[in-house]
């Protein structure tokens, strides 16, 4: 199982806490733990990332072990601390300004 920390907005649309734990099956990738998230809560759809092309939302992040992993490949693996479940994969909603 791995972990997987929600901002407040998709906490509410997806009528959950803000940790909830999703089976992912195969390498722990983003794309593999979105496809997981996606697959047991379909509200979650296309906010977190796009329909057609799978990119990441403009103001979301992806956070995991203090690292920021918003710009990394899809498919690239994510640390194992991840993968056991030992640390949260986060999604983050960015805030912008100055």
């Amino acid at each position: 199982m791995v972990r997987v920390k929600l901002p407040y907005h998709l906490q509410q649309l997806a009528h959950v806490g803000s940790e909830i734990a999703v089976e992912v099956t195969g390498a722990v990738t983003q794309r593999s733990i979105l496809d997981a998230l996606e697959a047991k809560y379909p509200m979650l759809r296309g906010t977190i990332r796009e329909h057609e092309s799978g990119k990441r939302r403009a103001y979301l992040r992806f956070f995991a072990c203090q690292e920021d992993l918003s710009h990394e490949p899809p498919d690239a693996a994510l640390p194992e601390a991840v993968a056991k479940g030992e640390e949260p994969f986060m999604i983050v909603g960015a805030i912008a300004g100055g």
